[in-house]
């Protein structure tokens, strides 16, 4: 998120973006595809680093653009392993990315926002207020600036800010993540989560084939709509009836994520309705524990209460798992990014 001063963030541009600045430039159209291989195959910071582009092409570029990478300030380490890190961003704020390694895998949970406007009673970024959009640069940066891109497997959307609130970045950092010109990853190591702001929601399916996650909590609609104001805009119905129009059994995951809140929506009943309401959906629910914070009303559940929800849903027919809590010691699990330094 830079400020506006004319000057070109390479940084999240795409390739017909970069040949339209070349053409502009008067340099020739196969000068982009090697801005390309230097910011996304090679992930050079500086554009004197562009070997094979002349000495006037790298002196003009430099007047006219930057590569926008910006390391982090600050990096907490969790006794499991778990890292977040603090990225700087416009007018003093900052972000958070959570990188989390297992032995198989290694998952980075972006930002797409500073704050976020959805304001969900649970959530501490949620409760922080709006700040601003990030731009497509300083989504990929959290990748592009961590020790650990090597390592990466899996990259997830579930950081601050509602990834359907600013869709065209997502889009456009995702489709430098999945091109041949890019990052060249299968769009299954994404996932993109949305609390279900159904026009965005639409959109998304339409234009992209990474993986969905999408936070329900609570089956019942009065009760939602205390936990999450979205509700009233976007209600829970209307979201599943638009994911019933998609083909769900191919290669692109349908998930729902569901935190739980002690004598809240823990109980059987709220289970069945849970099941109900996902009946004839190809999908799998993620139960989360719940991270109690002083800025939210609720508590954890009980873990036997959890297992007995997870073991409802699964004789029901419901693919339900228990995601495992990382890095809460550093504030770094689901709900508690607040990006404060």
């Amino acid at each position: 998120m830079k400020a506006s001063t004319g000057i070109s963030n390479l940084l999240g541009m795409t390739l017909p973006q970069l040949q339209e600045l070349c053409v502009n430039e008067g340099f020739p159209r196969f000068t982009a595809k090697q801005i390309c291989d230097w910011l996304y195959k090679k992930r050079v910071d500086s554009i004197d680093a562009m070997t094979n582009l002349s000495l006037k092409q790298r002196s003009r570029l430099g007047e006219i653009a930057f590569i926008g990478r910006e390391t982090p300030v600050r990096c907490a380490v969790s006794k499991d392993g778990t890292k977040k890190y603090l990225f700087p961003v416009l007018d003093g704020h900052y972000i958070e990315t959570v990188y989390i390694p297992e032995e198989d895998r290694a998952t980075l949970c972006v930002s797409c926002q500073v704050g976020c406007k959805m304001g969900c009673r649970f959530c501490v970024t949620g409760q922080q207020g709006f700040h601003g959009n990030l731009s497509v640069g300083d989504i990929l940066n959290q990748l592009f600036s961590i020790p650990e891109y090597e390592n990466l497997t899996n990259v997830v959307f579930m950081g601050m800010g509602e990834p359907m609130d600013n869709l065209d970045a997502i889009l456009a950092a995702t489709q430098v993540m999945t091109a041949d010109w890019g990052l060249g990853w299968s769009p299954k190591r994404i996932t993109v989560s949305t609390v279900g702001i159904v026009p965005g929601l639409k959109r998304f399916l339409d234009e992209s084939q990474c993986h969905l996650a999408v936070s329900l909590h609570n089956p019942v609609p009065q009760e939602r709509l205390q936990m999450m104001p979205v509700q009233k805009a976007f209600p829970l119905n209307e979201v599943l009836a638009l994911l019933r129009h998609y083909d769900w059994s191919g290669q692109r995951r349908l998930s729902f994520e569901y935190t739980m809140f002690r004598g809240d929506n823990d109980d059987q009943l709220h289970a069945q309705k849970l099941v109900e309401a996902l009946k004839g959906l190809d999908c799998r629910v993620n139960l989360i524990r719940f991270h109690e914070s002083p800025e939210a009303p609720y508590k954890t559940s009980m873990p036997t209460t959890i297992k007995a929800f997870q073991d409802y849903l699964n004789r029901h027919g419901v693919i339900c798992t228990l995601r495992a809590s990382r890095g809460q010691d550093i504030d770094a699990a689901c709900g508690l990014l607040a990006g404060k330094n």
